[in-house]
C-alpha cells in the first residue's frame, strides 16, 4: 500500500490512531486480558508499532516529490547536529526505569537517583520530537511534511497526555516519585551512566549507516 501521497497519509493516520487507541481503557483492558497482561500487551504493541513504522517509511520512500521549498546546503547540517542528542535521549530513555512515560517500566526506579529523568520525565518522546523536527527543514516537500509534522505534534503533546494519566494512576505517590525529575544538574551525568551515552552514540552511528540503504539518501552534508 505505497506509491502515492494518499497511501502515506493513510499510514500516518493508522499509526497515530494506534497510539490513541492504546490509551483508551475500553480497548486496552480487554486487550491486556487477551494478551496475558501488561507485558504481553506491551510486546504486541511494540511489534505493531515497528510494522506501522516500516509501512510509513516505505510509503514515504514511494511517495511522489512535490516540493514546497528548496533545500539549502546549510539545512543538511540540522539533522547531523541534533540527532546525536536525540539518540542519547532515546538510548537513555529506553534503558532507564521510568514510572512516568515510555520506557522499560517503573521496576527499579529510584526517586533519589532518577538519572535521565532529571532532565525530562519523557526522554523518548523528546528524542522523537527532535528527530521529527530536525528532518522537516532539509526536506521541504509535501511527503516529508505529511510524515514529520504529525509525528512532531504527537511527540510534543504526548508528555502532557501521559502526565495526566500517570498522575491519576500514581495518586499521592506522584509528588514523591517526581520530586527530583525535570531539574537538570551535574549529578545527572553520573546517574545516566557512560554506557547509556555510548549506547546513544552507537545508535546514532547505526542510523547514519542504515540511512542510505533504508531511506535512499546519505544523511551527512
Amino acid at each position: 500500500m505505497t506509491g502515492g501521497l494518499w497511501q502515506l497519509v493513510l499510514a500516518v493516520l493508522v499509526f497515530l490512531a494506534s497510539h490513541r487507541l492504546t490509551n483508551q481503557p475500553a480497548f486496552r483492558r480487554p486487550a491486556e486480558r487477551v494478551l496475558g497482561g501488561k507485558r504481553g500487551f506491551t510486546v504486541a504493541y511494540s511489534i505493531l508499532s515497528v510494522l506501522l513504522l516500516a509501512w510509513m517509511i516505505a510509503a514515504y520512500g514511494d511517495a511522489p516529490m512535490v516540493q514546497v521549498w528548496g533545500q539549502q546546503h546549510w539545512m543538511r547540517w540540522v539533522p547531523p547536529l541534533i540527532m546525536p542528542v536525540a539518540s542519547i535521549l532515546a538510548a537513555a530513555g529506553l534503558t532507564s526505569p521510568n514510572p512516568f512515560s515510555i520506557g522499560p517500566g517503573a521496576k527499579g526506579y529510584d526517586p533519589n537517583h532518577p538519572g535521565i529523568l532529571r532532565l525530562t520525565r519523557h526522554p523518548v518522546l523528546w528524542a522523537a520530537a527532535l528527530w521529527a523536527g530536525a528532518h522537516i527543514l532539509p526536506n521541504g516537500d509535501v511527503a516529508a511534511l505529511i510524515l514529520f509534522v504529525p509525528l512532531l505534534a504527537l511527540a510534543v503533546v504526548g508528555p502532557a497526555m501521559l502526565e495526566r494519566k500517570r498522575r491519576r494512576d500514581l495518586g499521592g505517590e506522584w509528588d514523591r516519585l517526581a520530586a527530583l525529575t525535570g531539574k537538570p544538574s551535574v549529578v545527572m551525568l553520573g546517574e545516566v551512566g557512560w554506557k547509556r551515552v555510548v549506547g546513544g552514540l552507537v545508535l546514532y552511528a547505526a542510523l547514519v549507516l542504515l540511512h542510505q540503504p533504508v531511506i535512499g539518501a546519505w544523511p551527512l552534508p
